[in-house]
């Protein structure tokens, strides 16, 4: 049975038995800080389990859903290529009860898909259950055929199944299967285990008896309702209905294999004794898939969170290939081969398969290019044959300098039976990060970065202080709050706060507190154990410093300057929308910047845009602002506004109860920001420039409103100033230019065929041996040296061949100089009567080169080389006449 008709049966098997068919959820959790990625199938089901998410009709679900293991307790990196069975990106087959049914329907249920629609065989078949759970032990004796010498009790490490450390947790029982041809049930506990680990009983499917919630103290509280989790492992079961003995050897693996071994030029063997040398096989293709599923589901290559995951995971397939001597990017391909298989059941893979090949391809190239260099350091610290540990400011640097994660470093020092300093690795890693992060730790427990106002540093942690933002409507109000001051700072919490602080790109605002008789101008915003603290200097009037709190009454008044951030943050709705129109869905938001004057906007996608798209997306843009849409801010329940098609930011956390910015038809998002009425207010929109700032990040600059106004003028007056200079109307500089740069032309050609002229009659002047520093008889063998001032676009290869063609027996080295690039360079000729004695044009431009600073080379008749410093020409042509004469010293005469 093939994979798609395995998944197919699973579906088919429960909505029989009234399960609702839901899609997969995405490998980002939503909402879940506790994980990095979805590592089962019940994660989109968590809410439900806990109490927190309405029940769901009918309360019974069946998913294949995407999961990733490469982090926390659950991270099977390590074992990936090595084992039969381990992966990072797998499916996971499961249905779910959501306080409906329980153990008895689960167990069968269980039997009678794996039974029935299946087919596998009764008495292969092994259940495992919690050491403690009688009930499942004797369900499984009452309703299947499993002898109870088959049914196993094991303690918590095996049958007592949790999500993470804190969540839906509860016992679970175990289906294995049982490949041994002598098979016995009586063994013991240990020789069960052993057989497992050994892959001749595997186990393939976990029935989860969802009972309880986990603190982070460890405490155990009944979930509202009992529920069922289970999860069959979709590679593992192909493989035993394909009888393959491993996971890489159905079809979804092979298919990638193959293409790798194409790829390769190396074939792949499925022997059993040839496992170890398939490792990078079972890698390539393990890691292709993670690789595709993780930028389908919006996850971007970076140094943080979960895209330096996936930067690893993409860095360790690389180093794999690299081992086997491709040099040039493949990973690409197999993701290919994924989007190409996998397409028809996760449609993503398709709708975004050109961003998952160009982006692949580019973090390719950028590892390709320093992993030369880090292997060079490797090779340094840790050669092939010897043992030790490795530095952990070694470690740092491979991961710093050459981009080498640290647990690639940790694979290649196993391999090479070397142990690594971590220790020194945390503790330059920690150093690095104090360098680069100023801190200001503030009184009170709030701590923030040193960017909010260097100075302050009394903010104390009120508990019972309350706040409402009312900066979306009101730019100045009085409102109660508290006060502290110190170190010439004044900080206030605001019982009204119209400050927005920095968040979601847009900069904080500015304004002033005014008291009675003093006025503090505000120039902090900062967020505060979840409240807004702003903070400044006097500005007018005196406050008594003092660590207390103080209660007051005040006026809080945002610079409405400051609030030009709100036409350049609704021009980036429009431009987001504007990209992924113009360009296609695989365009996601990777960073922005809302500022008064200016809009910064990252964007996933490869290559820069072409001077027609960008016309296209500003014209877009233009013609939003000009229908004049409003622009709706409402407050709706987060999967209310994702059903409704609203964008979120991958990785970002979002409360049940979130705030959409929508331009009805154009743009729908999630945004706490501030933004205007209408799109009217918006203005103008310009793009000022369109450049890369990562593999796979482009960037947008903009101007909108006030700033594209002053920026029309500053171009308007170049205009005319120009065509005040160039003595012609604005309208005519184009035709006029073309007429300057035709001229220029005219007149550089003309240079250069009098500069060739009178190089040519340089060269005979050199050759004919009448120059200062020209050509030396010497016993019939001659060395020439001496200056030739040659054309732009002088082709170095044929003026040797030229000068070795008119000196007969000898050697020579010239300084060529190029007076219209103002460059620099030693060419070398030697005939070959001299090559047989020793001399080589190669050798002989080295040492000219090195004594300018430089360095050159080539071959024995023809070399080229550089020239460091000008003013040592003469040192460089000295010191290759010494160094021919040693050798020829007939060469030494003239």
């Amino acid at each position: 049975m093939k994979a798609d008709e395995l998944r197919r049966s699973f579906i088919s098997c429960f909505e029989r038995q009234g399960h609702k068919h839901l899609p997969s959820g995405p490998l980002v959790p939503a909402d879940d800080p506790t994980l990095m990625f979805t590592n089962a199938g019940m994660v989109q089901f968590k809410g439900i389990f806990t109490g927190e998410t309405e029940r769901p009709s009918p309360p019974r679900a069946v998913t294949s859903q995407k999961c990733l293991r490469v982090s926390g307790k659950h991270n099977d990196l390590e074992e990936v290529g090595r084992t039969a069975r381990h992966h990072t990106f797998f499916e996971m087959l499961g249905n779910f009860s959501f306080g409906d049914y329980f153990k008895r329907d689960a167990i069968d249920f269980a039997w009678e898909w794996v039974t029935g629609d299946l087919g596998l065989e009764p008495d292969r078949l092994w259940a495992t259950v919690h050491h403690d759970d009688d009930d499942a032990f004797k369900l499984w004796l009452k309703r299947t055929s499993i002898p109870e010498s088959r049914i196993r009790r094991m303690g918590d490490k095996d049958n007592f199944w949790q999500m993470g450390d804190t969540g839906p947790c509860g016992p679970c029982s175990e289906l294995h299967y049982d490949l041994r041809t002598d098979r016995d049930d009586r063994i013991t506990d240990a020789q069960f285990e052993a057989a497992g680990e050994a892959d001749a009983i595997i186990e393939f499917w976990n029935l989860v008896f969802m009972q309880f919630d986990r603190a982070p103290d460890g405490t155990d509280t009944p979930l509202p309702a009992p529920s069922i989790d289970t999860g069959a492992g979709l590679e593992r079961i192909a493989a035993l209905l394909q009888g393959v003995g491993t996971n890489y050897h159905t079809d979804l693996f092979l298919p990638i294999i193959e293409a790798a071994e194409e790829g390769l030029g190396i074939e792949y063997s499925r022997a059993p004794e040839d496992w170890e040398e398939g490792v990078a096989f079972r890698v390539l293709a393990d890691h292709a898939r993670a690789v595709a599923f993780l930028l389908a589901d919006g996850v971007f290559p970076s140094n943080e969170k979960r895209g330096y995951v996936l930067r690893r995971i993409l860095r360790r397939a690389v180093r794999h290939y690299w081992l086997l001597g491709r040099r040039d990017p493949l990973l690409h391909d197999l993701v290919g081969v994924v989007a190409d298989r996998m397409s028809a059941t996760f449609p993503e893979l398709e709708a975004r398969r050109e961003h998952l090949l160009s982006t692949t391809r580019a973090e390719e190239e950028l590892f390709l290019s320093t992993i030369e260099g880090g292997m060079r350091e490797i090779d340094r610290a840790m050669p092939e044959g010897g043992s030790g540990t490795v530095a952990g400011d070694v470690a740092f640097k491979l991961k710093d300098t050459y981009g080498i994660p640290e647990d690639l470093t940790g694979l290649i020092a196993r391999e090479r039976g070397y142990d690594v300093d971590w220790r020194g690795f945390n503790e330059a890693l920690e150093a690095q990060r104090t360098r680069s992060r100023s801190v200001v730790e503030l009184k009170g427990g709030v701590t923030a970065g040193a960017g909010f106002g260097g100075d302050l540093t009394v903010i104390p942690s009120s508990g019972d202080a309350k706040q409402e933002f009312v900066g979306y409507s009101d730019l100045e109000i009085e409102t109660d709050c508290r006060r502290w001051s110190g170190d010439g700072q004044h900080a206030f919490l605001l019982e009204r706060n119209p400050f927005y602080p920095e968040s979601g790109g847009q900069v904080s605002d500015t304004g002033r507190v005014v008291g009675d008789g003093w006025a503090v101008d505000i120039s902090t915003v900062l967020d505060a154990d979840g409240r807004t603290v702003v903070a400044g200097s006097l500005a007018e009037g005196s406050l008594l410093e003092a660590d207390s709190v103080v209660e007051d009454y005040v006026s809080a008044q945002v610079d409405p300057s400051r609030r030009e951030t709100e036409r350049n943050h609704t021009a980036t709705h429009l431009l987001h929308a504007a990209l992924r129109n113009r360009l296609g869905e695989h365009v996601q938001q990777a960073g922005s910047l809302v500022a008064p004057d200016r809009l910064r906007f990252d964007f996933s996608h490869r290559g820069p845009l072409t001077p027609e798209e960008r016309a296209d997306i500003e014209a877009d843009v233009t013609e939003a602002i000009l229908g004049n849409h409003d622009v709706d801010a409402s407050e709706r329940g987060y999967d209310e506004a994702i059903a409704a098609g609203a964008m979120a930011l991958f990785g970002e956390k979002y409360g049940d109860i979130v705030r959409v910015i929508e331009v009805p038809g154009l743009s729908l998002e999630l945004c706490g920001g501030t933004h205007v009425r209408t799109t009217g207010q918006i203005g103008t929109f310009r793009i000022v420039s369109e450049t890369g700032v990562a593999a796979g990040i482009r960037r947008v600059e903009a101007v909108t409103g006030q700033g594209a106004y002053r920026r029309e003028l500053e171009r308007d007056r170049l205009l005319t100033e120009l065509a005040v200079r160039l003595r012609c109307q604005p309208a005519d500089l184009a035709a006029r230019m073309d007429r300057l740069l035709e001229e220029r032309d005219a007149l550089a050609e003309e240079v250069r065929g009098r500069r060739g002229d009178a190089a040519e009659q340089q060269l005979e002047t050199l050759l004919a041996g009448t120059g200062a520093t020209g050509a030396a008889d010497a016993n019939g063998a001659r060395f020439v040296s001496g200056r030739l001032e040659v054309p732009a676009g002088t082709d170095l290869g044929v003026l040797g061949d030229r000068l070795r063609g008119g000196m007969g027996s000898g050697a020579a080295v010239v300084h060529v100089v190029f007076p219209d690039e103002d460059r620099h360079a030693f060419i070398s000729v030697v005939s070959d009567d001299l090559i047989r004695l020793g001399v080589k044009a190669g050798d002989l431009v080295r040492v000219s080169s090195r004594a300018t600073g430089s360095g050159g080379g080539g071959g024995a008749r023809f070399a080229q080389g550089g020239v460091g410093d000008p003013s040592r020409t003469e040192d460089g042509l000295g010191a290759a006449r010494a160094w021919a004469s040693e050798r020829v010293p007939a060469l030494a005469g003239g």
